[in-house]
C-alpha cells in the first residue's frame, strides 16, 4: 500500500477496538468477546499490545475475554506472557479449555489455540464440560468448519457443536467474513477488513440469549472505517464503458474510506478501451485506492483503430505486429493478452500525442 494509506489502515484496525467498545457503551453491553486473532502475529511489537490493552480498559465497567487463534496461538509463549503481565482487571485470556464465569447466569466455554494448526476439533470437549444447572452456555472458539477456514484447513469444528454441547451460543472466529452457521453459531467476521475478499463492510454480533434454551437473537452492527469492494464490470463492443464505470461507483459514498478492485472483461475496441483507462484514471483519486485489472479484456479492432495510431512507419509497423501477436491462436494466452495491452497503451500513446 502507499505509505499514507498504509498508516491510516493500521491506524483504522487499532481504532476499531475504540469502536467496539463505544459501541458496547451506548447498548449498555457490559461483555466483548474476542474469538481469536487479537494479534495478526504471534510476535506483534511491545507497543501493539500495549496500545491494544489500554485501548480496552478504557472503559472499565465493559469485561473482554479473548482467546488465542491460529495466527496467535499459544504457542506464542512471550506473546501471552506480556499480555498476561499487562492485563488490565477488565480483561481476560482463556489460555485453557476450561469454563470461565461470565457471571450469575451464565458461564464461558472456551477454546484457545494451543498451536496454529492443530489438527483436531477444540470444542469437543464443550460436551461434557460441567456446569451449574440453569446457566447459559456460551462456547468461544476460532477454527475452520464446512471448507470456509481462512486458511483453506480441512473441517474441524462440528457444525452443529452448539446442540451436541448445550450451548446457547457458539462464537466462531477465523473466517474474515460474517457467516450464520446455524440459529445458534455464528462466524462474526472481522470488525475491519484487511483485503480484498468477502466484499462486506466491518461487523461484529451482538448477541441476546433471554434465558437457558432460549433461542439468540443475533445482530450485526457496523465497526469498520475502510470498505473492501470488488467492482465488475462485463463490457460488450457496443457500450459506452467510461458511462459503465460511472454507473458501478455511483452509489459508493465517502470514497477517502474505500479501496476499490475494479476487474474488467469482455471485449472493446482501442478507442473505448482508451475511453475506460481514461475513466479510470481521473476516478482513482477519489478513493483511498483504486487498482484497475484489464488482463481479461479483449480488444475488438477496425483499420481505422490502426490509422489513428499511425497509418505507416514505426509505429503502424510496431501496431501490426501486436495485432498479430494478440490474434496469434497458438500463443499462449498470457502472450496475447500482453500484445493486446500493449497495443491498447499504444492507441492511448497515439491520441495523447494527438492532443
Amino acid at each position: 500500500m502507499p505509505e499514507e494509506l498504509r498508516g491510516r489502515l493500521t491506524e483504522a484496525r487499532h481504532g476499531v477496538i475504540g469502536r467496539l467498545r463505544e459501541r458496547a457503551a451506548e447498548l449498555d453491553i457490559d461483555t466483548v468477546l474476542v474469538a481469536g486473532d487479537t494479534f495478526d502475529t504471534e510476535t506483534p511489537s511491545r507497543a501493539t499490545v500495549r496500545h491494544a490493552l489500554q485501548e480496552m480498559a478504557v472503559t472499565p465497567n465493559i469485561r473482554w475475554f479473548l482467546i488465542p487463534g491460529n495466527h496467535d496461538s499459544l504457542q506464542a509463549e512471550e506473546l501471552w506472557r506480556t499480555v498476561g503481565g499487562e492485563c488490565p482487571d477488565n480483561v481476560t485470556v482463556a489460555r485453557a479449555a476450561e469454563p470461565v464465569e461470565l457471571g450469575l447466569d451464565a458461564v464461558l466455554l472456551p477454546a484457545p489455540c494451543p498451536v496454529r494448526r492443530p489438527g483436531r476439533d477444540l470444542t469437543e470437549w464443550m460436551n461434557g464440560a460441567e456446569t451449574d444447572t440453569g446457566v447459559i452456555r456460551i462456547g468461544l472458539a476460532h477454527g475452520a468448519i464446512q471448507n470456509f477456514g481462512e486458511d483453506g484447513a480441512a473441517d474441524v469444528i462440528a457444525p452443529d457443536r452448539a446442540a451436541r454441547a448445550n450451548l446457547g451460543y457458539l462464537a466462531l472466529g477465523d473466517w474474515h467474513g460474517q457467516i450464520r452457521v446455524n440459529e445458534r453459531t455464528w462466524y462474526s467476521g472481522t470488525p475491519e477488513p484487511d483485503r480484498f475478499k468477502h466484499d462486506a463492510p466491518g461487523r461484529a454480533l451482538i448477541v441476546e440469549i433471554d434465558a437457558p434454551g432460549a433461542a439468540p437473537r443475533v445482530t450485526p452492527t457496523l465497526t469498520g472505517q475502510f470498505l473492501w469492494r470488488d467492482l465488475a464490470l462485463d463490457l460488450v463492443a457496443e457500450e459506452d464503458p467510461a458511462e459503465r464505470l460511472r454507473q458501478a461507483i455511483e452509489p459508493l459514498e465517502d470514497r477517502r474510506n474505500i479501496l476499490v478492485s475494479l476487474a474488467a472483461a469482455g471485449r472493446l475496441g482501442l478507442e473505448a478501451r482508451a475511453a475506460l483507462n481514461g475513466a479510470a484514471g481521473d476516478i482513482s483519486p477519489d478513493f483511498a485506492l483504486m487498482t484497475f485489472d484489464d488482463s481479461r479484456l479483449a480488444i475488438d479492432h477496425s483499420p481505422d483503430d490502426l490509422d489513428a495510431i499511425d497509418k505507416a512507419g514505426a509505429l503502424r509497423q510496431a501496431a501490426e505486429a501486436l495485432l498479430s501477436e494478440a490474434r496469434d491462436e497458438t500463443a499462449s494466452g498470457e502472450t496475447r493478452r500482453v500484445a493486446e495491452r500493449a497495443l491498447s497503451r499504444l492507441y492511448s500513446l497515439g491520441l495523447e500525442y494527438d492532443a
